[in-house]
């Protein structure tokens, strides 16, 4: 193999590397369920519960808010679990929320805290710490 070829060779791999790493470190996004949720907290884990509805404004500008945010290692351990306002009433009141773009961070079994319509960056992220 040529020297051009082997450091062509070389750079993907290390640039493959970097990608897989990078994912890695993203926060896990699932829909919610009482098993799923009740698992993180177990095992200790930081946990972001996205309440929003789809006809939802202020839900449609927290949510590319969110996705630059958990982009960033700090939160690779974090698991999102999206609740429908709509569809999952039950689940909305046993949190004790009153309405859509609600959005609860917890470590463990234990509320860190929550905030309701914010779109500010910087809030968002210092509520997502506060599950680290």
């Amino acid at each position: 193999m040529s020297p051009i070829k082997l450091l062509s060779t070389v750079m993907l791999a290390m640039s493959l590397s970097i990608a897989i790493s990078q994912t890695a470190l993203a926060a896990t996004e699932a829909p919610y369920t009482q098993q799923a949720f009740a698992a993180s907290q177990h095992e200790g884990k930081p946990i972001l519960v996205d309440i929003s509805a789809s006809w939802c404004p202020t839900c449609a500008k927290q949510r590319p808010i969110i996705d630059r945010l958990v982009e960033n290692p700090a939160f690779g351990d974090l698991v999102i679990y999206k609740v429908d306002f709509d569809t999952q009433k039950d689940v909305v009141r046993s949190f004790g929320a009153q309405t859509q773009s609600t959005l609860i961070v917890f470590r463990g079994p234990k509320e860190k805290g929550r905030s309701v319509g914010d779109t500010d960056p910087d809030s968002i992220k210092a509520l997502l710490l506060k599950a680290n």
